[in-house]
């Protein structure tokens, strides 16, 4: 992707400098790390990240961290990609005759704290509807590519994408859904939505290909094929597969691979948002 001397957001919130761990800690207790626990099941990370943890057993430290220089101009990267979400979607919210409300990046390292609550590294990237912000450790990202395969930086530029999708999610409502449904207590239910909130925020992050690369010509030779080779490494499916030796159906969270790369090549070929209703009752996943 071509990025260097475009522009960068201004919405990015770079704490990597002073990095700390703590224990879980949050008001409420045991009912605050199952709360949190869900909600991070929920937008597609691993709740167990969470669970492990014992409540009030670590000790608070914090250090300073240099930030080197590959990892500097890592951070100019993700500046530009958000600043090209943030171009695309305001664009896109103007034509639909709304506004778009920009949503801050958080660059973390080891571990942060959210509005969603406490959360390390391990549970991935992940978008907090509680404060409008995505928070991202660039490390995990690259044990992402390394293990799993999702290779290149239009790879990272698809897992910001997608991130950015559930922001777009969380304004026009759709979120919403997923509180309904979480609300009827059925997990078969719960389990159904999570995947279909998922996979439309792939679709959402192909829509921001499609535009970003009429607006701002920014790809180049094997992009696409990086984004769709990541969307593939990282189905349910795949990573199952891998780290536990079988596939569970009933415990997906994102989708498969096949699926994933379905909807994120649905939403690169049309560009239009209204192409992406998962949730309808006549979407076969």
């Amino acid at each position: 992707m071509l990025f260097k001397g475009r522009r960068q957001s201004s919405n990015i919130d770079d704490l990597r400098g002073s990095s700390g761990r703590r224990g879980i800690g949050f008001k409420g207790g045991i009912i605050g790390t199952l709360i949190m626990a869900f909600v991070i099941y929920i937008l597609g990370g691993d709740p167990m990240s969470v669970l492990n943890l014992s409540e009030n057993t670590q000790q608070e430290t914090t250090e300073n961290v240099a930030i080197s220089a590959e990892e500097a101009e890592m951070t100019e990267f993700v500046s530009v990609v958000l600043a090209d979400t943030e171009d695309v979607w305001n664009k896109l919210f103007q034509e639909m005759g709304g506004s778009y409300s920009e949503p801050r990046l958080v660059l973390f390292r080891s571990a942060i704290n959210s509005a969603c609550g406490y959360a390390e590294s391990a549970t991935g990237p992940f978008y907090c509807p509680g404060d409008q912000k995505v928070y991202i450790d660039l490390d995990y990202l690259e044990t992402l590519q390394r293990q799993l395969g999702a290779e290149g930086d239009f790879a990272i530029a698809y897992i910001i994408a997608h991130e950015v999708g559930h922001h777009v999610q969380n304004l026009l409502g759709t979120m919403a859904k997923m509180d309904r449904v979480r609300a009827s207590g059925r997990d078969e239910n719960v389990n159904d939505a999570t995947v279909r909130l998922e996979l439309q925020a792939d679709f959402l992050a192909g829509v921001w290909i499609h535009h970003a690369e009429k607006m701002k010509s920014m790809m180049e030779k094997g992009d696409l094929e990086e984004a769709l080779n990541a969307a593939v490494a990282v189905g349910d499916d795949r990573i199952q597969m891998k780290t536990q030796g079988r596939v569970v159906p009933d415990s997906f969270t994102h989708g498969t691979s096949a699926q994933r790369k379905s909807w994120l090549t649905r939403g690169i070929q049309t560009g239009d948002i209204n192409q992406g209703d998962t949730f309808s009752s006549s979407t076969v996943l």
